[in-house]
């Protein structure tokens, strides 16, 4: 069934087009939320991604074990978005940080190796319309860590192996979506 990799920067409109494409859908929708509220920052973001949903989608956490999460919830008739990838990474590189040794290499990460293979392999074979929602992070500046620098790098082969099973890529960019892939015909 139908995939679409929506990506953007921060605040680009990205979550609303996503939003958007679920309730044009018509049936019903659950939201797989990768975030967590380490902080009382991130805890309002969350509570306002909450609010700007309509009060009747379901809604799964899952900040890790996302390919386990789309098989629990995908149905035939339903629309899953997933908000986001690259929060999902992060707890993941996070999850494994203590692992790493200098200089930083994605090999070293197990736990992100196996998860980010369980989504390329479920997302195919997924029943109904999946809606992956990603940040875009390699237009900006050079993080200064090795961490950030392994991260933006995980981020961009992240979104390249996505786009590339997905039906549908789009960029959206000041609340414009720019369509990067659509299916044939």
């Amino acid at each position: 069934m139908p995939t679409e990799l929506i990506l953007g920067g921060a605040r680009s409109g990205k979550s609303r087009l996503a939003e958007q494409r679920a309730t044009d859908h018509g049936g019903p929708v659950t939201v797989i939320a990768t975030a967590e509220a380490g902080d009382d920052e991130m805890a309002m973001r969350i509570a306002r991604h909450r609010a700007d949903r309509p009060g009747h989608w379901q809604t799964l956490e899952a900040p890790t074990g996302l390919a386990e999460a789309l098989q629990r919830v995908a149905r035939a008739e339903g629309c899953v978005i997933v908000d986001c990838l690259t929060l999902w990474l992060s707890n993941l590189l996070m999850a494994d940080a203590a692992d790493l040794r200098a200089p930083h290499d994605a090999d070293m990460l197990p736990r992100w190796q196996r998860e980010h293979a369980a989504l390329l392999a479920t997302l195919p074979a997924l029943p109904g319309t999946t809606l992956l929602v990603a940040n875009e992070v390699g237009l900006g500046l050079v993080p200064e860590s090795p961490l950030g620098r392994l991260f933006r790098d995980e981020a961009g082969r992240l979104n390249q192996s996505v786009a590339a099973i997905c039906d549908r890529v789009t960029l959206v960019a000041a609340g414009l979506p720019l369509t990067l892939k659509a299916p044939p015909g």
